[in-house]
């Protein structure tokens, strides 16, 4: 076996939540609890490569506290978050994602890509922005209320920015690879995307999801959520479990392109959001992409030809996240696309 993929079994029968001071969550629903894993820096889902490695974990979303961001900040996010979308229809439409008012754009605020007339369109409003490279920020589509909004965003970012490297630090360690392996890899022209999600209250919450099913198209994301009100779920054999709420945590996610560059040893789990009844929710996400024109595969130091050959194929970044905005559309998962056949 690969020595780097034998250091990886080793390390993650022993891994303490070490990274940023995390706490293993635990996801439940109110009738079964989720059997807590062996505990990791990030509670990514570990596929076994051999006999006698630990059951792998299950694919959640861990939640990070002691990440260095101060609760008030977080609170000032989710302040200018609700400012926006109290802001009257007309002035959030001077952002809208509709170009012409029919072409749909990526960034701007509006609903998520319709590409069918029969598609059950989510519970949910969104600002959708290109943050990094800085240089590429069309502030057009920034909004001007609240006054603090544009200063917050761009604090986040770059704070946000110090804890994503941090991790994917961690997680090359995790891996047997070079710290810096990931970090080198996000380079002046990979991308950061932040999502402002608003989901109103909805009075049929069984017929109706915030967020359908999906995987994130990005390498690594970090959600900053309500602490009030709950809905972010988790799917494990078939079974939806609650991401319980953490006062002041991010919740770090695994998102495709860790799949792929581990060779499917770190896996990015499913997940949607559920409707509330009775409570409103907003959440900041921050989606982690490399540069698009690069190429997409596993890492060559997670592949061995006997014992866990090359499970994805290659692909270009920016024909992937192409690819992923009509999946998540549909309702399918673009991963699955380059998945190589047994």
């Amino acid at each position: 076996m690969n020595g780097r993929l034998s250091r990886y079994h080793r390390s993650c029968k022993s891994l303490l939540p070490m990274c940023l001071g995390h706490q293993a969550s635990t996801w439940s629903t109110s009738k079964t609890a989720l059997p807590s894993p062996a505990p990791t820096c990030l509670s990514p889902s570990l596929s076994s490569t051999s006999a006698g490695c630990l059951p792998p974990p299950p694919p959640t979303t861990t939640a990070a506290v002691g990440h260095g961001i101060e609760p008030s900040f977080l609170s000032e996010v989710m302040k200018v978050t609700r400012g926006f979308y109290e802001l009257p229809l007309e002035e959030k439409q001077k952002y809208s994602n509709l170009a012409n008012g029919n072409e749909f754009k990526h960034e701007g605020y509006g609903n998520d890509m319709v590409v069918s007339e029969k598609q059950i369109l989510d519970w949910c409003d969104r600002l959708y922005l290109l943050v990094e490279p800085e240089s590429r920020r069309d502030h057009s589509l920034w909004p001007t209320q609240p006054p603090s909004f544009r200063d917050v965003l761009h604090e986040y970012t770059v704070r946000c920015r110090e804890i994503t490297s941090l991790v994917l630090a961690r997680l090359a360690r995790l891996l047997g690879l070079r710290e810096g392996y990931f970090v080198d890899m996000f380079d002046e022209d990979a991308t950061t995307y932040a999502r402002f999600n608003y989901y109103p209250r909805c009075l049929r919450p069984e017929d109706v999801l915030g967020l359908k099913p999906h995987s994130d198209g990005s390498v690594i994301t970090v959600v900053s959520v309500d602490d009030t009100v709950s809905g972010l779920q988790v799917l494990r054999q078939g079974v939806w479990y609650d991401v319980p709420v953490v006062p002041n945590a991010l919740l770090i996610n695994m998102g495709d392109g860790m799949e792929i560059m581990s060779n499917g040893l770190l896996k990015s789990p499913v997940h949607r959001v559920v409707t509330n009844a009775e409570r409103e929710r907003v959440s900041v996400v921050m989606f982690y992409a490399l540069d698009p024109e690069k190429e997409l595969e596993p890492a060559p130091e997670m592949v061995d030809d006997e014992k866990r050959p090359r499970q994805y194929a290659k692909m270009k970044i920016k024909d992937y996240l192409s690819g992923f905005y009509e999946t998540f559309a549909r309702g399918t998962r673009v991963i699955d696309t380059v998945k190589m056949s047994e």
